[in-house]
């Protein structure tokens, strides 16, 4: 017998999972309360739990029997709420303001500060170098961190052991491929970034650059890696352009600029922040590091997205990421991988993917394609026989050694055993970026064409049509932000009359069926009636309850008052 995933797990069974400090029981009501008394002892003191990127636990699971089939319905859907409930008790102390429309720098005012610069934000938390050294049996090479600006000093235990796990995870993410590296003679230089997410969703961005090393014969390339809260691709490159120089001539040459780097106040949007640095033979030079004026779409570059993919192929992963369904992405280059999910993630603002986000996809991790939640995945091309293969997995019942990744707002779980208890047939869409693809779908659901309204889908394709015109990565990323940012605005943009207030500070309440009823396009109707089934939507929906009665503020909002007043307009001409 073939059961779903969710007919496996029963309201009454209890599964059991060790996050350090933290012990969470689920799904039953009784492991809800736990579960919630956790959460507000997390408000209470501000501690953040203990734990990193990767944990370990062993499960003994046997499975129900002679339940009701009904019993069994929803298991993972009230543990997926009750997770995200947990999170956001977190979450509500760190979460980030949505952006707000930015103004002409020339506009405001050159001597205030307090304008120029975001106060508090450091560029990085660390730069560490990774090397590929010999195993000790000298048999192969393995990654170590040879470098690391700035040593931290005067922590306490735990805090040390925390900081070798992320250690540990940044050589893994720097060299995920999983295959016998050799010396080289060359070797093309490629930059890429990934995501370290903590139990709490904060996350961190790592930006890596690989390079072969100063020196002569054949030697394996290292890597270079800087860890920070700030999400900015474009920046980050700049400055490991000037890192490389300075390791080209000593390793000695990396800790000043570095250390002014640290010091240096973050820039706000289309802003300029100026480096002064030391080279033997140049002399004193002036770095200058500007952030885009479209802040939320620094970290971005839709010229990569659509060098890859067509408009139409676009508008299917769109279509498949705004459902939260399973996607993975296939590609030889690391770079390739980590720009494509990032720009794929863009497209859903002002909604944020809440699921598994793996950028590069580890080989010793690659059994999160079993996963059973939604994610974006990259996988390198050489590893695509163990996305595609996985096929049905048996039935059995037996101690089974689960992996725990913390995400965003959810708890991805998936299975590394050689016999494990779940019956998965999931489909996924598996997407080929590389050059010499022969389809680029390799696997899909079929209904991908069918998810987003006709008519909408075809304003989506007009407006990317005017891309053409654009002369710089920042015209681009506004023309292609705005079309799909333009498609969240019809859909679901008339929000705001159907969050209902009561007393002045209490919480509104969200109406949803009035608010899809609403609706006059029945495709369109259709589409919403999902989409409010996705965590981007619960979750954004939730932050605004939450917010004081009055006008929004942000882009997405300014979008929808000038769409508004478009419609007046047009209603006025008519009559």
């Amino acid at each position: 017998m073939n059961w779903s995933l969710e007919q496996q797990l029963s309201p009454n069974t209890r599964r059991s999972f060790s996050f350090s400090s933290l012990r969470i029981k689920i799904p039953d009501e009784d492991g809800a309360s736990q579960l919630f008394k956790a959460r507000d002892q997390l408000k209470r003191t501000g501690e953040q739990p203990k734990g990193n990127l990767i944990s370990d636990v062993t499960e003994k699971h046997t499975l129900p029997s002679g339940e009701d089939e009904g019993e069994r319905q929803g298991a993972l859907k009230r543990f997926s709420a009750m997770w995200s409930s947990f999170r956001r008790g977190k979450r509500d102390k760190v979460k980030d303001t949505e952006p707000v429309e930015p103004q002409d720098p020339t506009v405001e005012d050159k001597t205030s500060r307090q304008h120029k610069y975001v106060s508090g934000q450091y560029f990085f938390e660390y730069l560490v170098v990774v090397s590929l050294k010999k195993t000790k049996d000298g048999s192969s090479y393995e990654p170590q961190i040879t470098y690391q600006f700035p040593k931290k000093d005067g922590m306490v235990r735990y805090q040390k052991e925390e900081e070798e796990k992320t250690l540990k995870a940044i050589t893994l993410f720097c060299f995920p491929e999983g295959i016998n590296w050799a010396p080289l003679t060359e070797y093309h230089s490629e930059t890429f970034s990934f995501v370290l997410t903590e139990v709490d969703g904060s996350r961190r961005n790592g930006y890596c650059r690989r390079l072969l090393p100063g020196g002569k014969g054949a030697r394996p390339p290292e890597a270079y890696c800087i860890i920070s809260s700030l999400a900015c691709f474009g920046l980050f490159s700049k400055i490991f352009d000037e890192v490389e120089k300075r390791r080209q001539i000593s390793m000695a040459m990396i800790y000043p600029f570095m250390q002014k780097l640290r010091e240096a106040p973050f820039p706000a949007p289309g802003h300029t922040v100026e480096i002064k640095s030391f080279i033997p033979e140049s002399g004193t030079e002036i770095i200058s590091l500007t952030r885009p004026l479209d802040s939320w779409l620094e970290h971005v570059d839709f010229g990569k997205l659509f060098s890859c993919l067509t408009d139409e192929e676009v508008l299917l992963v769109f279509a498949s990421a705004v459902l939260e369904r399973r996607i993975v992405f296939i590609a030889d280059e690391l770079g390739t991988l980590s720009q494509i999910i990032h720009a794929v993630a863009a497209l859903l603002y002002p909604f944020t993917w809440q699921h598994t986000l793996i950028s590069i996809v580890p080989e010793i991790l690659i059994d999160v394609v079993m996963a059973p939640t939604p994610y974006l995945l990259g996988v390198q091309k050489h590893l695509l026989d163990l996305v595609t293969d996985q096929g049905d997995v048996s039935h059995h019942r037996t101690q089974t050694k689960l992996n725990l990744i913390r995400t965003k707002s959810d708890l991805c779980v998936w299975i590394t055993s050689q016999s494990v208890f779940f019956s998965l047939s999931l489909k996924q869409l598996v997407v080929d970026l590389s050059e010499d693809k022969k389809e680029t779908f390799i696997e899909s659901i079929g209904d991908e064409s069918s998810i987003l309204p006709p008519k909408l889908q075809a304003e989506i394709m007009e407006a990317l049509s005017t891309r053409q015109k654009a002369s710089t990565v920042e015209e681009l990323n506004r023309v292609v932000s705005e079309a799909f940012l333009h498609f969240f605005v019809r859909t679901v943009g008339h929000y705001a009359p159907y969050v209902k207030y009561g007393r002045s500070g209490e919480p509104g309440v969200f109406e949803k069926r009035s608010f899809y009823k609403a609706i006059e396009s029945k495709t369109t109707r259709h589409f919403v009636k999902k989409f409010l089934q996705t965590q981007m939507f619960d979750l954004f929906i939730q932050d605004v309850e939450q917010q004081q009665r009055g006008p929004q503020q942000g882009i997405f909002h300014k979008k929808i008052v000038e769409f508004q007043e478009k419609k007046k307009r047009e209603k006025a001409r008519k009559h």
